[in-house]
Protein backbone atom coordinates (compact mmCIF):
# COMPACT_ATOMS: atom_id res chain seq x y z
CA UNK A 1 0.00 0.00 0.00
CA UNK A 2 1.34 3.44 -0.79
CA UNK A 3 2.17 5.92 1.92
CA UNK A 4 -0.62 8.28 0.85
CA UNK A 5 -3.28 5.56 1.05
CA UNK A 6 -2.10 4.54 4.52
CA UNK A 7 -2.17 8.18 5.63
CA UNK A 8 -5.68 8.63 4.21
CA UNK A 9 -6.92 5.55 6.09
CA UNK A 10 -5.29 6.81 9.29
CA UNK A 11 -6.93 10.22 8.96
CA UNK A 12 -10.33 8.68 8.29
CA UNK A 13 -9.96 6.32 11.28
CA UNK A 14 -9.01 9.24 13.52
CA UNK A 15 -11.99 11.25 12.26
CA UNK A 16 -14.39 8.39 12.95
CA UNK A 17 -12.89 7.80 16.40
CA UNK A 18 -13.24 11.47 17.32
CA UNK A 19 -16.81 11.71 16.04
CA UNK A 20 -18.14 8.81 18.15
CA UNK A 21 -18.73 10.96 21.29
CA UNK A 22 -20.50 13.59 19.20
CA UNK A 23 -22.83 10.98 17.72
CA UNK A 24 -23.68 9.64 21.19
CA UNK A 25 -25.11 12.95 22.42
CA UNK A 26 -28.77 13.28 23.26
CA UNK A 27 -31.02 15.82 21.68
CA UNK A 28 -30.97 14.65 18.10
CA UNK A 29 -28.07 16.83 17.04
CA UNK A 30 -26.16 15.74 14.01
CA UNK A 31 -22.66 16.42 12.84
CA UNK A 32 -22.42 18.97 10.06
CA UNK A 33 -19.32 19.66 8.07
CA UNK A 34 -18.61 23.34 8.35
CA UNK A 35 -16.85 25.61 5.93
CA UNK A 36 -13.73 25.48 8.06
CA UNK A 37 -13.54 21.69 7.60
CA UNK A 38 -13.84 22.17 3.85
CA UNK A 39 -11.18 24.87 3.91
CA UNK A 40 -8.85 22.52 5.75
CA UNK A 41 -9.39 19.81 3.15
CA UNK A 42 -8.78 22.27 0.33
CA UNK A 43 -5.51 23.48 1.84
CA UNK A 44 -4.38 19.93 2.57
CA UNK A 45 -5.02 18.91 -1.02
CA UNK A 46 -3.24 21.95 -2.39
CA UNK A 47 -0.25 21.29 -0.18
CA UNK A 48 0.01 17.70 -1.40
CA UNK A 49 -0.40 18.82 -5.02
CA UNK A 50 2.28 21.50 -4.89
CA UNK A 51 4.63 19.15 -3.04
CA UNK A 52 4.17 16.52 -5.75
CA UNK A 53 4.84 19.08 -8.48
CA UNK A 54 7.98 20.28 -6.70
CA UNK A 55 9.28 16.75 -6.18
CA UNK A 56 8.71 15.82 -9.80
CA UNK A 57 10.34 19.03 -11.03
CA UNK A 58 13.45 18.55 -8.90
CA UNK A 59 13.75 14.94 -10.07
CA UNK A 60 13.37 16.04 -13.69
CA UNK A 61 16.00 18.76 -13.27
CA UNK A 62 18.39 16.22 -11.79
CA UNK A 63 17.89 13.90 -14.77
CA UNK A 64 18.16 16.61 -17.43
CA UNK A 65 20.01 19.69 -16.12
CA UNK A 66 20.07 21.32 -19.55
CA UNK A 67 16.29 21.92 -19.48
CA UNK A 68 16.12 23.02 -15.82
CA UNK A 69 14.93 26.52 -16.75
CA UNK A 70 11.99 25.24 -18.77
CA UNK A 71 11.02 22.78 -16.05
CA UNK A 72 11.24 25.49 -13.38
CA UNK A 73 8.98 27.77 -15.42
CA UNK A 74 6.40 25.05 -15.98
CA UNK A 75 6.51 24.16 -12.27
CA UNK A 76 5.85 27.76 -11.24
CA UNK A 77 2.93 28.07 -13.67
CA UNK A 78 1.38 24.80 -12.44
CA UNK A 79 1.84 25.80 -8.79
CA UNK A 80 0.23 29.17 -9.48
CA UNK A 81 -2.78 27.50 -11.09
CA UNK A 82 -3.18 25.21 -8.09
CA UNK A 83 -2.94 28.17 -5.71
CA UNK A 84 -5.55 30.07 -7.71
CA UNK A 85 -7.99 27.19 -7.52
CA UNK A 86 -7.17 26.81 -3.82
CA UNK A 87 -7.92 30.45 -3.06
CA UNK A 88 -11.21 30.22 -4.94
CA UNK A 89 -12.23 27.08 -3.03
CA UNK A 90 -11.13 28.68 0.25
CA UNK A 91 -13.32 31.73 -0.41
CA UNK A 92 -16.28 29.46 -1.27
CA UNK A 93 -15.81 27.53 2.00
CA UNK A 94 -15.58 30.71 4.07
CA UNK A 95 -18.66 32.20 2.42
CA UNK A 96 -20.55 28.96 3.04
CA UNK A 97 -19.47 29.03 6.68
CA UNK A 98 -20.76 32.57 7.21
CA UNK A 99 -24.29 31.65 6.06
Amino acid sequence: MSRFVRLAFLVMAAFVAMSVPAMAQDGGTSISFSGSFGAGLVLLGAGFGIAKIGAAAVESMARQPEVAGDIRGAMIVAAALIEGATFFALIVCLVAQSK
